[in-house]
């Protein structure tokens, strides 16, 4: 090979410098248009619900899907975490075309979606004749993190977003078409809550990044011993004992439908199958850790993981019981996912999110005080 002149070298040089904007990922606009929307409705559960929901909406319409941040409550106050801060965006893309919403705002909203041209989406008039898409917390301070106002409402009923049934593509398509409208923003999720049965399968999409599992395998692997575990969810806030009262009022409250069926054909709530007592909780964790020669039980909680309670409960079983210090409720849906056995509380959307995670894994899954019977099987094939 002839020896390289120190023009060529000097040329080398040059190229590698600019190469990151050589190689960085191209992002090429969708023809067929986007879907945004805030996440506004409850935490980080019901957010997921709504997520995999919209995930179908985007699909069925053949839009490119906006992923917004997560919006979190610390102290009252909501915050917006990039949605990549918890899952991998292209384990998304083996299903469907996705975009961080940070990613979208910064290279491409300003061509295609100009601060003029913003129109949001709202089934009806939230107030006057107004979608009012900023009225209210995380409602104004979600738009605000990237600096969205919007210019014009459009109401879209009757148009829904059940696209499974009925023709909803062509409807949509047809009244909203890329040209006139390149981004379809909704004030709120276009999607079902809880999440439809049918959409139910898209959570095998929905993998952990690496900083969560990073975290979920060092615990496992540093704390806890060899062996079988049992995860447990105890959700027993002063908010969920609340909301708890009402739930034979409310038989479809939040998750119910992951025991009890869509129709309620496996039985109605009971306020024990909500808030189960710590007599309940002891027996079916006895009965777990036999049936699963556990060595261990992961505890997470949203506020009383009821530790001194619960050792003293099992220790004649000779098993440890942990939790996290301190807590992170991602880290422990993630430790829970991963549990040889996992008892659920039906009603709660964050115990389902672990619930269809292990589906996808075929792990087995009891709730607390289901069957309502009393009997000792479990619904592992929901």
């Amino acid at each position: 090979m002839a020896a390289w002149s120190e023009g060529n070298v000097k040329c080398l040089l040059l190229f590698l410098c600019f190469l990151p904007c050589f190689t960085a990922r191209d992002i090429e606009i969708d023809p067929n248009g986007y879907v945004a929307y805030c996440p506004c409705m409850g935490r980080f559960g019901n957010q997921a619900d709504h997520f995999l929901g919209v995930l179908g909406f985007a699909k069925a319409l053949d839009r490119t899907l906006i992923l917004p941040p997560w919006v979190e409550y610390r102290q009252g106050h909501a915050k917006s975490v990039p949605f990549n801060t918890y899952f991998k965006v292209n384990s998304l893309l083996k299903y469907h075309r996705v975009i961080l919403m940070e990613e979208f705002m910064q290279k491409l909203a300003e061509s295609i979606w100009p601060p003029q041209n913003r129109t949001v989406f709202c089934y009806m008039a939230r107030g006057g004749n107004d979608c009012n898409a900023k009225e209210g917390n995380p409602f104004g301070p979600f738009w605000d993190t990237f600096k969205i106002d919007f210019v014009n409402s459009e109401f879209y009923a009757p148009l829904h977003y059940d696209i499974h049934h009925g023709g909803g593509k062509e409807k949509w398509n047809e009244k909203y078409p890329v040209d006139k409208f390149p981004v379809l923003a909704f004030t709120g999720a276009p999607a079902s809550f809880p999440v439809q049965l049918e959409n139910r399968n898209l959570h095998k999409y929905l993998e952990w990044s690496d900083q969560i599992d990073e975290k979920a395998t060092a615990f496992t692997q540093a704390e806890m011993p060899r062996g079988p575990f049992v995860g447990i969810h105890l959700r027993n806030g002063i908010d969920w004992s609340r909301a708890c009262e009402h739930v034979e009022q409310t038989p479809n409250l939040f998750a119910a439908a992951q025991c009890l069926g869509y129709r309620n054909e496996f039985g109605r709530a009971t306020k024990e199958l909500c808030f189960p007592s710590s007599q309940t909780i002891l027996r079916q964790l006895k009965r777990a850790i036999r049936q699963e020669k556990a060595v261990a039980v992961f505890v997470a909680s949203d506020d009383n993981h009821m530790m001194s309670e619960l050792v003293k409960g099992v220790r004649k079983l000779k098993v440890d019981v942990l939790r996290r210090h301190p807590s992170d409720p991602h880290v422990d849906l993630a430790i829970l996912g991963r549990s040889n056995h996992l008892i659920a509380n039906c009603i709660s959307s964050f115990s389902a999110f672990a619930v269809r995670e292990r589906l996808v894994h075929n792990l087995t899954t009891s709730f607390w005080a289901f069957p309502l019977d009393g009997s000792t099987s479990s619904r592992d094939e929901l």
